[in-house]
């Protein structure tokens, strides 16, 4: 089976919706009235309780001192403490107790321990069942209250995402504390690097591997029905995850530690190979898929090479809302044969909501605004990226015409030829995102000689690897039924980055447990 070839059977695992019956709705409805504020309450009290404890593990050491592990009375009174502590607040969420299944190895066996499937922040409650191993947050997390005492007490690493300089001082105190032959307490890490659904495995990202030392494999299971615990891309709130968790009389959870995985030297030599082997070993064990999806900024994606295609195109939720408007389809062709005309004639193609609002003929602006935030972040579009896109996966002008007018558009210099940058801006209007790894890309379309109209032509349709973006993903998009968008399950060797080295969610919840940079 080709890598994008569509299967009916792959699991979207960013998308969530929990199965209620009516009678389970208005069980949660009687319980919730009472269970929820005072679980809540509880919880909160608890967790308050470890910001003074926190606090006084690591009171009046230096900053030399805090740079070594904490040792002596303070280990053992704290840390039992905070052991305590912390349990009771997931006690008081409904986790009234923890199954273990298998065994966890020592500190010299595995320095690090990868946890997977992450499903939500309420993942946190490995960290009590391992015994409060040090984890991996978000530099601006320190600055948050109780959160902030909270690694500290950790002894944390710490990494800002923005800071290249960061994400490398990172990179080696990680290396530097699963290497130190157990002067470190044991390291966790959520290697998915993002909150999935559990019903596949998404791309590990190699942090938790670049020491290449032993790892010890731990599964989160939520076997209880309903299952209320999984907050992702899409599906539950927040909110409605402590609802419906706390609204359960108990929640059920296993935690099963899998034998400790050696790595071969080839797979201490390539820390994204090791990563990979680890994924597949633990999806076995899962009975789930491994698959190479990762959440890269906004969007869920697959990788093909270093090209990101998004599971869910916007382009078809753009057309899935005109459609909602009664548009019709050739209604929706005439405004992208303008669109492409206007853009032709060298005006300014970032519109507004309002303008993009008259140019569609819709009835409302609250439309329009949608659309611009399936393409940016704020109330503007350029209007090249959704005419390219909507035109790709709706069939409207055949693919060779697309690129030639879109190599129009994005050649910047206009001397016939792309730069690194061009490509990229090329290839994300065309798919629907941004490109950030064009590069590898770009170096095998300048290969074949100057990177011109008629050499990207020739590369979309025979690269071994990139032909698939005009063979088979647009192609599939555009015969999509809407649950799946058209993107198939499969693997392939590309680079990834981990839960702290590579584009994820920056999702809340990762403050204790880790987070993607």
């Amino acid at each position: 089976m080709t890598m994008m070839k569509r299967s009916a059977h792959t699991p979207h695992p960013f998308a969530y919706e929990v199965n209620i019956t009516t009678a389970q709705r208005i069980r949660g409805i009687i319980l919730g009235v009472v269970l929820f504020p005072v679980r809540i309450a509880l919880a909160t009290l608890f967790f308050l309780l470890m910001w003074p404890i926190a606090r006084l593990r690591l009171a009046g050491l230096s900053e030399a001192e805090r740079a070594e592990p904490v040792r002596g009375w303070r280990q053992w009174l704290f840390h039992h403490i905070m052991l305590f502590l912390s349990r009771a607040v997931f006690f008081f969420m409904g986790f009234l107790w923890i199954r273990v299944k298998g065994r966890q190895a020592g500190l010299k066996e595995a320095p690090v321990l990868v946890v997977a499937p992450h499903s939500g922040f309420l993942d946190m409650l490995v960290v009590c069942a391992t015994g409060l191993p040090m984890v991996v947050s978000r530099s601006e997390n320190s600055r948050l209250p109780v959160i902030g005492a909270l690694l500290e007490f950790n002894q944390s690493v710490l990494v800002s995402r923005k800071d290249p300089e960061s994400r490398k001082k990172c990179v080696s105190q990680i290396c530097e504390r699963v290497k130190s032959d157990g002067h470190w307490p044991q390291m966790l890490m959520f290697p998915e690097g993002t909150t999935t659904n559990g019903r596949a495995l998404i791309k590990f990202k190699p942090g938790a591997f670049l020491a290449g030392v032993p790892v010890q494999p731990v599964l989160l299971h939520y076997p209880g029905e309903p299952d209320t615990v999984r907050w992702t891309w899409k599906g539950l709130t927040w909110l409605g995850t402590l609802w419906h968790t706390t609204s359960q009389i108990y929640t059920s959870v296993t935690v099963e530690f899998l034998p400790v995985y050696t790595p071969s030297q080839e797979e201490k030599q390539n820390p994204d190979l090791y990563a990979e082997n680890v994924q597949k070993l633990m999806a076995k064990a899962l009975r789930v898929p491994a698959t190479d999806y990762v959440m890269e900024g906004r969007f869920p994606v697959q990788k093909l090479g270093n090209l990101s295609l998004p599971l869910e195109p916007p382009a078809q939720e753009t057309l899935r809302l005109l459609r909602e408007h009664s548009l019709t389809i050739a209604h929706v062709e005439s405004v992208m044969n303008r669109v492409i005309d206007s853009c032709h004639s060298g005006q300014s193609t970032i519109v507004t909501a309002d303008h993009l609002t008259t140019l569609l003929g819709l009835k409302d602006r609250k439309t329009a605004v949608k659309i611009c935030s399936l393409y940016s972040k704020d109330d503007t579009v350029d209007l090249r990226q959704v005419c390219l896109s909507v035109s790709a996966v709706s069939g409207f002008r055949s693919l060779e015409s697309l690129i030639r007018t879109a190599f129009t558009w994005y050649d910047s210099d206009q001397d016939g030829l792309l730069s690194a940058g061009d490509l990229s801006d090329l290839m994300g209007a065309l798919v629907g995102i941004p490109q950030y790894g064009g590069a590898e890309m770009y170096t095998a379309l300048t290969s074949r000689g100057p990177p011109t109209e008629a050499s990207l032509q020739d590369f979309l349709k025979m690269h071994p690897v990139y032909r698939k973006v005009l063979s088979e993903y647009l192609h599939s998009s555009r015969l999509a039924d809407g649950n799946h968008n058209g993107i198939p399950n499969g693997k392939n060797n590309n680079n990834g980055i981990y839960n702290g080295f590579g584009a994820g969610s920056g999702t809340s919840h990762q403050a204790f447990t880790g987070t993607a940079v």
